[in-house]
């Protein structure tokens, strides 16, 4: 076997690796601004009191959950301890954040970036970058767009007023992993993949900073 054959194997081997770990860190591919980012009491349960706005629900909540879920009575529950919260600023605040995030992540470029990340969600990014740059590979990458946004899940602590968001994503981009040669190991420049992922991100509410860090990733 000559050393050209033995070396196409050896990259080929350390590209299926990277695949499985980076499918492990941010979702699934087939073929937030920054995450920056009333209470009337009617004698029914804390869960309907996001109801009583201008005598009927609050479609900043129920445009995007159900009325009834315990998502909905963790973000009326946000907004009681931050007026100045909306879900909608923060979807939109979160889809601006996954392009940045996911792009620092796939370029290696992880200053940027760190901020918005917690310890331990920093950590693994850093593990899998250091990977990369010790077999020499590098990534190309072109973000093309969200092409679904939702809010899958909410949850608020008023112990500690720590509240948690999950978002779903399906993202649309290009992605090449090139050896040390430059040589294409894996992808295409031109042939657009959809990634699927769901981020959790938190944040105190009623504190002065107003960004979310992104404390977990999934499928």
């Amino acid at each position: 076997m000559n050393s050209p054959l033995i070396q196409l194997l050896v990259l080929a081997g350390i590209a299926v690796f990277l695949i499985l770990r980076l499918k492990s860190v941010l979702g699934t591919r087939e073929g937030f601004e920054k995450p920056p980012l009333p209470r009337q009491d009617s004698g029914s349960s804390s869960r309907r009191d996001f109801e009583v706005i201008d005598g009927g629900p609050d479609r900043d909540i129920v445009d995007h959950v159900d009325e009834h879920s315990d998502a909905a009575d963790a973000l009326a529950r946000m907004k009681r301890a931050e007026p100045s919260f909306g879900v909608a600023d923060f979807l939109g605040g979160a889809r601006g954040a996954y392009e940045m995030i996911l792009m620092g992540f796939e370029r290696g470029d992880l200053a940027e970036i760190k901020p918005f990340l917690s310890d331990d969600v920093y950590e693994t990014f850093a593990e899998v970058v250091e990977a990369r740059q010790e077999q020499g590979l590098t990534i190309e990458a072109e973000f093309i767009g969200v092409r679904e946004l939702s809010l899958v899940d909410a949850t608020y602590d008023e112990d500690t007023n720590m509240a948690e968001i999950s978002v779903k994503y399906i993202g649309e981009l290009t992605s090449v992993v090139r050896d040390s040669a430059g040589e294409i190991v894996e992808g295409s420049p031109t042939q657009v993949k959809r990634q699927k992922d769901v981020w959790t991100f938190a944040r105190r509410m009623g504190v002065d900073d107003p960004n979310w860090q992104l404390v977990a990733t999934g499928e």
